[in-house]
């Protein structure tokens, strides 16, 4: 099984001058192509291939986009292919149609070519832009390297290798886990392992209170510095030092939030694997019907419930457990644990679940774990 490693690179002025310039390029590149299809499709031809692309992209590079030359030429070529298989993703009904990548939002990411990826004890090699420092023995030497990505995730630069992995053998024991996630708590397992939701915490309510205060701070920033443009009757800012500052910290601080979550995730989906069950049972997630109801939108969304099921579905896997997903439909919150009867009706205000048949008392999310847990396709 091939799994991920992220290593922390440490590159000079000049190397990070680069790495800026190919994380320039893959965006530019990406949205050529995207621009490209959609010309195409207005005018009414058919999708055009990456190949056919590739080749339009080499002609430029001699007149237009001579510029190009300065960068590694895998860095264009992956960009092409991965604006194609967004849009084929796209065609299958998978994802949602691939839009344009902006400076601002977009994720500073480029690839870098496996057969000219080399790693020594304590740097990497990185096309058209030299031997890289990394940590002593931080990624693993003579195994074959898969997709290497490299990324800025607002504060330090990252290299990122699939490494095929053997599976670790593991007695397993008969138990099938049911694992229900919400918004009260991360998840409750049938088992009666319950994950908090960290959004409530103290540690992560004062960063967002911080995060708040300093984007009202970069806000008046902006006001202050308006100036009134005759162009289109639009009013422009003036970016000062001051404000680039304030934007930085903001980042940051969005930055260190974002990994709390993810160390969460991993703490959460780790404890349930560790258990050693032979079944874990999660329901399917309705994602996009939830993020409709906008009292419970930004709840959900801080929770990141599809993140911890992609987490828990390949540790599941890597440790040779059955990954089951109920039907979206599965009764399990509205269904008795002990008799079985379902109720016709079960309101979201409704944390303790009454039966009216046998009169048991229970907690409403254990409930449906224990449901889970018992679920058959």
């Amino acid at each position: 099984m091939i799994l991920g490693n992220k290593i922390r690179l440490y590159p000079t002025r000049e190397q990070e001058q680069k790495l800026w310039q190919s994380v320039g390029t893959a965006r530019f590149i990406y949205n050529w192509t995207l621009a490209r299809q959609e010309e195409n499709y207005k005018n009414g031809g058919k999708f055009i291939s990456d190949n056919d692309l590739r080749k339009e992209l080499t002609i430029l590079k001699k007149t237009e986009l001579n510029w190009l030359n300065e960068v590694s030429n895998n860095v264009a070529k992956q960009a092409v292919k991965d604006c194609c298989e967004a849009y084929k993703t796209f065609f299958k009904g998978v994802a949602d149609k691939p839009r344009f990548k902006s400076r601002r939002k977009s994720k500073p990411a480029f690839y870098n070519d496996t057969s000219k990826l080399k790693v020594k004890e304590n740097s990497v090699l990185v096309e058209k832009i030299g031997w890289v420092k990394i940590k002593k023995k931080s990624v693993p030497m003579n195994c074959k390297y898969t997709n290497p990505r490299i990324s800025f995730d607002g504060k330090y630069w990252f290299i990122s290798v699939g490494i095929e992995k053997k599976q670790p053998q593991i007695k397993l024991t008969n138990e099938s886990i049911g694992v229900d996630v919400g918004i009260k708590d991360l998840a409750i397992c049938s088992n009666k392992m319950t994950f908090e939701n960290i959004n409530k915490t103290k540690k992560v309510k004062k960063l967002k209170k911080t995060l708040k205060r300093k984007q009202r701070k970069v806000s008046r920033k902006y006001d202050m510095n308006k100036i009134e443009s005759e162009v289109k009757n639009r009013c422009q800012f003036k970016k000062t030092n001051n404000i680039i500052k304030l934007e930085k910290q903001v980042r940051l601080l969005h930055r260190k939030l974002a990994n709390i979550r993810t160390n969460h995730l991993h703490q959460a989906t780790n404890e349930i694997v560790k258990t050693k069950p032979s079944r874990v049972v999660m329901e399917t997630l309705n994602i996009k019907g939830m993020m409709k109801n906008k009292y419970l939108s930004k709840a959900i969304t801080a929770q990141c419930l599809y993140d911890f099921k992609v987490k828990l579905k390949y540790k599941c896997e890597f440790n040779g457990i059955e990954f089951v997903e109920a039907d979206k439909w599965y009764p399990s919150s509205k269904t008795c644990s002990e008799c079985g009867h379902i109720k016709p009706k079960l309101s979201l205000s409704e944390r303790t679940y009454i039966c009216e048949e046998c009169g048991c008392i229970i907690d409403r999310d254990y409930n449906a774990s224990i449901n889970l847990s018992r679920y058959s396709a």
